[in-house]
């Protein structure tokens, strides 16, 4: 065997979704050391809401539909996270709010202590029930990132009361 073909057989768990998954773990950590918290949210989120963009028109184009019900909202957002290796399920589902819980998160052990890379549900999430329902605040309860050992997040359909007592970030159909 040559020196190639002998790396070749190593066990190294190196491939693409690794890659990726650590890829995106290492930025938003070094965002989280360099400029905080709160402003590596804020660079996550700017990317989610594109990602968030991109989802939305796909499955609008995909139902050949102008926009998505209440009950097409709950379902898309169960479905899109499945699509990438997430298990999240609705707990409630009302005209008021969607609650929803997760036990595997999409960016896997990836997410442990990096809680910025929950604005990535919380963008995709909150633009897609914003853009098909004019509002959303998303709430996220419980995460993996921070060590809870699952996700929990509700998605306010409305100004509720209850929904403006939550922590949370809001968005609006633009």
């Amino acid at each position: 065997m040559n020196e190639a073909q002998v790396l070749q057989t190593l066990p190294i768990p190196l491939e693409r979704d690794i890659f990726l998954r650590t890829l995106i773990r290492e930025l938003a950590g070094v965002l989280e050391d360099v400029v905080g918290y709160e402003e590596a949210s804020g660079y996550v989120s700017l990317v989610g809401h594109n990602v968030g963009e991109w989802i939305n028109e796909t499955y609008l184009k995909a139902l050949g539909v102008p926009a998505l019900s209440r009950s097409q909202v709950a379902d898309v957002l169960v479905d899109l996270k499945a699509r990438i290796q997430g298990t999240f399920s609705i707990v409630e589902q009302s005209d008021e709010k969607i609650v929803l819980v997760n036990h595997d998160c999409p960016f896997a052990d990836k997410v442990i202590d990096r809680p910025s890379m929950c604005m990535m549900t919380s963008n995709v999430f909150g633009l897609i029930a914003a853009q098909n329902l004019g509002y959303a605040k998303v709430n996220i309860e419980k995460s993996i990132a921070k060590r809870d050992g699952y996700c929990s997040v509700i998605v306010y359909l409305k100004p509720t009361p209850e929904a403006m007592a939550a922590q949370g970030r809001e968005y609006f159909k633009v």
